[in-house]
């Protein structure tokens, strides 16, 4: 069976979301996500995506992430930094540092701009009004760190990770990773994939800047439309089953976005249906949404959601329909699909596990990809 696995963006809130939903779609199915054919990511779904890629076990990334002392017992475990690594870090990417430069004074992108207003019905409703929103100051480091702690430099072996950005200059999608992309440094296209137009900074790549690949699509399923898969995972965290009704102002936006990101998500779903494709959609439910709330970039809700989307996400892949389509997913390692059993020093190959956080990459390699 030839599978694809897609990750759509939502923020911090919304990559915690996908952390937990991925746990247990291993862990009901005893499939291994690392093992999909293509692995497509967009914003928040290119960290996680690259982290799966990678080889990382979901039920890892959320012990690890959710602070557990995951390293128990494993002697001489260090992170891309040389540090010891025992406890998780759970700030991993939600620090907000400036970029250190005054952007210019306008909107971000001219280009884009006035290319909005000139065929605006060439590009998607985000585009209309990113070019105008003033240029990021916020610098992507973070993102690239989490990143290198799991592939410091280059490519990750994987043969068919796709990362989704934005060309900042013409609104139109990349997919980085693919024959057709430009060559990116794995860190610097995921960091391009999150950069959200005016907040993060752009990342130049090529000679071009890049931003957030939601500006295209919140999931963007339909690049894999020609790939001949049997069967297509998705995990998208700005959509949902069930969108409220908003009643406060401040979340008639989120509303919308929900509701955007929905119609989207089924348009590209049914492409790929009428190309042969099966297509699983799973998305928040109404406890999600109510965990998450309308700031997706918010630090404080990500362990509760993360936890919630275990839960959730166990509950969507109980249904009829959705059990059938997964039932010819063939098995993955035990020890990478569920979480072994006792203290970490018990499990089978723990140090094997514990170097997937990284190998310690010497100074250059670490010096992070340029901006501009």
């Amino acid at each position: 069976m030839r599978v694809g696995l897609v990750l759509g963006a939502g923020g911090l809130v919304g990559a915690a979301w996908l952390t937990g939903g991925l746990e247990a779609l291993a862990g009901e199915t005893g499939w291994d996500p690392s093992s999909a054919e293509f692995v497509v990511g967009t914003s928040a779904g290119s960290v996680i995506g690259t982290t799966i890629a990678a080889g990382v076990p979901p039920w890892l990334m959320t012990a690890y992430f959710l602070g557990e002392d995951v390293f128990e017992g494993v002697e001489g475990v260090e992170d891309a930094w040389g540090r010891p690594v025992r406890k998780g870090e759970r700030r991993a990417g939600s620090q907000f540092g400036l970029e250190g430069r005054l952007p210019p004074i306008g909107p971000g992108s001219w280009r884009l701009a006035l290319s909005t207003l000139r065929s605006p019905r060439r590009h998607p409703p985000a585009a209309l009004v990113s070019g105008w929103l003033p240029r990021g100051v916020v610098s992507t480091q973070p993102i690239k760190d989490v990143v290198r702690r799991t592939v410091p430099e280059g490519w990750t072996e994987h043969p068919n990770l796709w990362v989704v950005a934005c060309d900042y200059a013409t609104g139109r999608r990349t997919c980085f990773g693919r024959d057709d992309a430009p060559p990116a440094d794995l860190a610097d296209a995921v960091a391009a994939s999150c950069a959200i137009p005016g907040f993060y900074h752009p990342v130049l790549i090529g000679g071009r800047r890049y931003v957030d690949g939601g500006l295209w699509s919140t999931s963007n399923l339909d690049v894999l439309r020609d790939e001949g898969l049997d069967l297509l995972i998705c995990l998208n965290p700005t959509s949902s089953l069930h969108p409220p009704h908003a009643w406060n102002p401040l979340e008639w936006v989120a509303g919308y976005t929900r509701a955007a990101s929905g119609r989207r998500l089924g348009s590209e779903a049914r492409k790929l249906r009428a190309a042969g494709t099966e297509v699983v959609l799973i998305q928040p439910a109404l406890e999600d949404l109510a965990a998450m709330g309308p700031n997706l970039m918010s630090r404080e809700p990500r362990e509760r959601v993360m936890r919630l989307a275990r839960r959730t996400v166990t509950e969507q892949l109980s249904a009829p329909l959705v059990r059938e389509l997964l039932d010819g997913l063939p098995a993955g390692d035990p020890d990478k699909v569920r979480r072994p059993s006792g203290p970490p020093s018990s499990w089978p190959a723990p140090a094997d596990l514990a170097a997937r956080v990284g190998p310690r990459p010497e100074a250059g390699e670490r010096a992070g990809g340029a901006t501009a």
